[in-house]
């Protein structure tokens, strides 16, 4: 039986009407980020052997190395083509900023109501490799992170002594076309420079696939266990030496097949964050399966049986759109879903309003 004294706090009136608008903002900013990067580079009108062309200056996806394209000789038709794009590219970077100060505003208020829940850096982590086109496609979060995704689709909150973390696992799918986005000329184009966006003292450890900084705030690239282990397969985003190289990890595999999960979640400045994790009744198959491992450390056992018990409330209570169904788990051991059956069978959970 799932543990009676499972509580959720609730967001107030305040705070969930807020979430909303910071929903709708944060989907308004993407669509004017979406539409302004379609206006990345610029065009002139230059003379070539004593002909105007109109030149189209891009970055070039795979190597962000800035690249430039002829579209012609001037004439009728590329100075239509001229003026739609400056009069597009204006108006794009004004509906950005304008959506960019919407946002920064509703932080503040984000702030004021005490909303913020992912930690600053690991949002920012979390950003870098979204704005990278990464995110969701190549990477996702697993472990402690991926609960704020969770508590924020069903507008509950977990207690702290479960989301408390100085880490962030990053699981990396060898089987995806990862291509590293470029959105201007970088010298270094690895997940670790991706990290150093986010602060600029990560390094990678002694461990290849670990990146830490100076605050001790840990970064860890793992990846399914293969049979055989030493089937030759990616380990890195970049394929650079320098670059994290992730380290298989049993059990993976079935997080890797399991469906994905996306949610928007709010960080300690009070700014949204897109979160891609696995599905939550994934995430408590794997957890309670961890929290069973003989070889595994006690404190973590203990973690893990906790994160599992609160996330399957969470579904049974709170994603009615998510019910038990061993089809959408097939990627796990049957004996495994089965194991974890019964945390899934909540008879009620109280609610607490959270309080200011």
């Amino acid at each position: 039986m799932v543990a009676e004294h499972i509580e959720f706090q609730r967001l107030n009136g305040d705070q969930g009407r807020e979430f909303i608008n910071t929903q709708q903002r944060f989907q308004t900013y993407l669509d004017a980020r979406r539409r302004d990067s379609g206006y990345r580079g610029s065009m002139i009108f230059a003379a070539r052997h004593g002909v105007e062309y109109l030149l189209r200056d891009y970055y070039d996806p795979k190597s962000g190395v800035k690249r430039q394209r002829s579209l012609g000789r001037r004439d009728e038709h590329t100075e239509k083509v001229f003026a739609e794009f400056t009069r597009g590219k204006e108006e794009a970077a004004r509906q950005l900023k304008v959506a960019t100060e919407t946002l920064r505003r509703q932080a503040a208020v984000n702030r004021a109501l005490v909303m913020g829940r992912v930690p600053e850096i690991g949002a920012k982590i979390i950003r870098a490799v979204d704005g990278a086109d990464l995110l969701g496609k190549g990477l996702k979060v697993v472990g402690t992170n991926a609960l704020f995704a969770y508590e924020a689709s069903a507008g509950v909150r977990f207690p702290s002594d479960i989301t408390t973390t100085e880490d962030i696992d990053l699981l990396f799918d060898a089987r995806a076309h990862m291509r590293l986005a470029a959105e201007e000329d970088v010298a270094e184009r690895t997940l670790l420079g991706l990290l150093k966006k986010a602060d600029r003292s990560f390094r990678r450890t002694d461990r290849t696939f670990q990146a830490v900084s100076d605050e001790g705030y840990l970064v860890d690239l793992i990846k399914p266990m293969r049979d055989p282990p030493w089937k030759v397969e990616a380990s890195s985003v970049s394929g650079e030496p320098s670059d994290l190289e992730a380290v298989q990890i049993i059990g993976l595999a079935w997080h890797e097949n399991a469906p994905q999960f996306e949610a928007m979640a709010i960080d300690a400045r009070g700014f949204p964050v897109r979160i891609v994790a696995p599905d939550p009744r994934a995430y408590v198959v794997h957890k309670h399966w961890l929290s069973e491992r003989p070889d595994r450390n006690t404190l973590k056992r203990d973690r893990d049986a906790a994160q599992a018990r609160w996330v399957a409330a969470l579904v049974a209570t709170h994603m009615p759109n998510l019910p038990f169904d061993p089809e959408v788990l097939k990627s796990f051991p049957k004996s495994v879903v089965e194991r974890a059956r019964p945390l899934f069978e909540v008879p009620g959970s109280a609610e607490a309003s959270f309080a200011m």
